[in-house]
């Protein structure tokens, strides 16, 4: 179903947030390329702008500012995984030698959250549903619709992530050398190497996809807006995909998907 109708399974993707330099500059933009509405948000939760399609919260974008004494976070999407409990995962992080970032801390009662790393070095989030489930609307245009793990090595990000978050992996059939993410035998999210095409110095690294209607159409949009493309649209197993950026360097993946059975 295109809309969320149920909490997310543990281990399943449920929420993307944007760190920009410029947040409003952030929001205007994906205004222009998806159609969000959002504003920046009251002091309290830090400014926090949760931006909605048709309605339903659909992404955040807060300001790239040192926290806690810690340094301002780089510009990307950040890909979250829902939890039951937040500081079991966070412990179950650390038992399957991965890192906890940013420890595990209350969002008002939105729910509770930490920032962690696997040991191949891909940065995640970790959220633990209490007012706020997560995204509203996926898996239509403008929505979030995928989330794929590029990592340095498959193998041991596959043991970690189920060990730590109960996500299983398998290889995707029909696409060579890519796993399928896989909670309760749903598919979830994807898995690969990290590509030869891109840069050697480029981390493991999660990557957002949105759904859109148009690939080429939003690509425009996107270079019109000041942003850029990684990858021109080309057609792929899954649909007809791009990677880009933003003009303040986030990057993340659109597609326009083929119509898929749901079973």
């Amino acid at each position: 179903m295109p809309e969320v109708t149920a909490p997310y399974q543990p281990g399943t993707p449920c929420w993307i947030d944007l760190a920009a330099p410029d947040q409003q500059a952030a929001i205007d933009f994906y205004s222009q390329v998806f159609g969000w509405t959002g504003e920046i948000g009251p002091p309290d939760t830090g400014g926090y702008a949760v931006c909605e399609l048709n309605g339903k919260p659909v992404a955040g974008i807060m300001a790239a500012v040192p926290m806690g004494g810690q340094p301002a976070p780089p510009t990307v999407w950040t890909t979250y995984l829902a939890a039951a409990d937040a500081d079991a995962t966070a412990q179950a992080v650390r038992g399957a030698e991965g890192t906890v970032l940013l420890p595990v801390m209350d969002v008002m009662t939105l729910g509770r959250m930490c920032i962690a790393a696997d040991p191949t070095g891909a940065v995640f989030g970790i959220w633990q549903p209490g007012d706020f489930p997560g995204a509203g609307i996926v898996n239509e245009h403008g929505a979030l619709i995928w989330n794929e793990l590029n990592t340095t090595d498959p193998s041991a990000a596959a043991a970690f992530y189920k060990a730590a978050l109960g996500i299983e992996s398998a290889p995707m059939e029909g696409a060579d050398n890519y796993y399928s993410l896989q909670v309760k035998d749903r598919p979830v999210g994807g898995m690969q190497p990290m590509s030869e095409q891109m840069p050697a110095d480029t981390p493991s690294h999660w990557l957002a996809y949105f759904s859109v209607a148009d690939t080429d159409a939003t690509v425009a949009k996107v270079t019109a807006a000041g942003g850029a493309a990684l990858q021109q649209p080309f057609d792929m197993i899954a649909g007809r995909m791009a990677v880009v950026t933003d003009p303040q360097g986030a990057t993340f993946a659109v597609i326009n998907p083929k119509p898929m059975d749901q079973g």
